[in-house]
């Protein structure tokens, strides 16, 4: 490079720009990879841990109908074993129970109906049997009173005859007696011994038919369970294994323990594609809903829409290298050749100027907070003050201190070094009038 007056850089050689107004679109680069915005979850059924004997391979295309995943269901066979006999048990401890319950429920209205109206009635007839010996006996002691005063019988005849008159007597009141504590006490205790032995028995029934129940619900579940071991799809279309959690052990292979309710395959829905990235927390505020998005994959490009920001993240830790990043989905068009897993770069646009004044990135100088730029007018070289507004990384946007048709060096640097304190240079600050004068030489 050829050097002017004391040894600095010749303006005829330096490399410049010419300030000019144009459109600048401001974007961000992000990292993701393509997935489906529906999933389609194949889970376990079966309770409990259990281990996995085969399982299809991810990517792979199935109909309705095929087989997916295999569990071992030996466990299971054991249990529906060993249910089934609990269960025949229980039943027919089930079954006894009922016939109990039905007899003492007969009982009640046997003794009820039956023997105590019986009873009842043969100690009527005992009394009326009992009143009939009594006048029976009162006359033949009147008769044998008569006789005795005629003296046709001793006195012992008749004291024979007051003693059964007395003896009938006492039979007709233990008759009476009898009836009545038959109505009065016998009928009910009976009663109360027959209702509570059959509630107690149609208790013991209760329990013996739930246990019947439950002994025989396990035994069902666990034969519903045995089929759940085979797991097949109930849907055409693409296979893939899900990433594994946190908290999982691994991936899911054969000879991985799952448990119930754990997602074991995913079918994605091919039409509904989008890529999820992680936009920095410096940028998301910037990041707008329905903006465009330049997807680019390793087979080409195509143009996306951000469909969600989120709006809380997750905490930052060493797997994202302890930076903050909030999940952002874009979303895809309908088209053949999308898979879930393929990784893409991701530009969306945060922001976009028409018709600004714009100044390449290489031509700016930052010194305590201040944007300067070197810009040549003729032979001179100058140092200029400016004022910058958005960026792109390449171009930004100049607010003042420049105007159209302004060359400026991209290599500014260099001639910072050079040109410090320099007759030909000027700091000057950003005003509606442009001055042209220079510094004063302080050497």
């Amino acid at each position: 490079m050829s050097l002017g007056m004391f040894g600095e850089p010749a303006a005829s050689t330096a490399l410049t720009h010419t300030i000019m107004r144009s459109d600048l679109v401001v974007t961000i680069t992000e990292q993701g990879l393509v997935e489906s915005a529906e999933n389609h979850e194949v889970k376990s059924k079966v309770r409990g841990w259990n281990t996995v004997l085969w399982i299809i391979d991810s990517g792979t295309f199935v109909e309705k109908g095929d087989e997916l995943v295999r569990l071992n269901s030996s466990v299971i066979q054991e249990q529906i074993d060993e249910r089934t006999k609990y269960s025949n048990w229980s039943q027919s401890a089930a079954d006894r129970s009922a016939a109990s319950v039905a007899r003492a429920k007969l009982a009640v209205s046997e003794y009820e109906q039956g023997r105590y109206i019986a009873t009842e009635m043969t100690l009527e007839k005992d009394v009326v049997v009992a009143e009939a010996a009594l006048r029976s006996a009162i006359d033949r002691l009147r008769h044998t009173r008569s006789m005795a005063r005629s003296e046709y019988v001793s006195e012992l005849e008749v004291e024979e005859k007051e003693f059964a008159v007395r003896q009938a007597r006492l039979n007709v009141e233990l008759k009476r007696t009898q009836l009545e504590v038959l109505t009065t006490f016998t009928r009910k205790e009976q009663m109360q011994t027959l209702s509570g032995n059959f509630k107690s028995i149609k208790a013991t029934h209760r329990a013996n038919a739930e246990r019947a129940m439950a002994d025989t619900s396990r035994r069902d579940r666990a034969v519903d369970e045995i089929q759940h071991c085979v797991v097949v799809a109930d849907r055409s279309g693409l296979v893939i294994h899900p990433d594994a959690a946190k908290w999982e052990s691994g991936p899911i292979a054969e000879g991985t323990n799952v448990h119930k309710d754990q997602v074991l395959l995913l079918m994605p829905d091919l039409s509904k594609m989008q890529v999820k990235v992680g936009v920095h927390e410096a940028a998301v505020k910037r990041v707008k809903v329905d903006s465009t998005a330049r997807v680019t994959l390793a087979d080409g490009a195509l143009e996306g829409r951000v469909s969600e920001v989120a709006s809380i993240t997750k905490p930052a830790g060493w797997w994202t290298a302890n930076e903050v990043r909030y999940d952002t989905l874009i979303t895809l068009p309908p088209i053949d050749g999308l898979r879930p897993g393929m990784s893409a770069e991701v530009e969306i646009v945060i922001a976009e100027h028409h018709n600004v004044l714009t100044i390449p990135v290489a031509a700016i100088v930052e010194n305590d907070g201040k944007h300067h730029c070197w810009l040549k007018t003729g032979s001179e070289i100058k140092r200029r003050s400016i004022k910058l507004g958005d960026s792109n990384d390449v171009f930004t946007i100049v607010e003042e201190g420049l105007q159209e048709g302004d060359e400026v060096l991209l290599n500014p640097t260099f001639y910072e070094d050079t040109t410090s304190g320099d007759t030909n240079t000027e700091d000057q600050e950003p005003d509606s009038e442009r001055s042209d004068a220079t510094e004063e030489d302080t050497r």
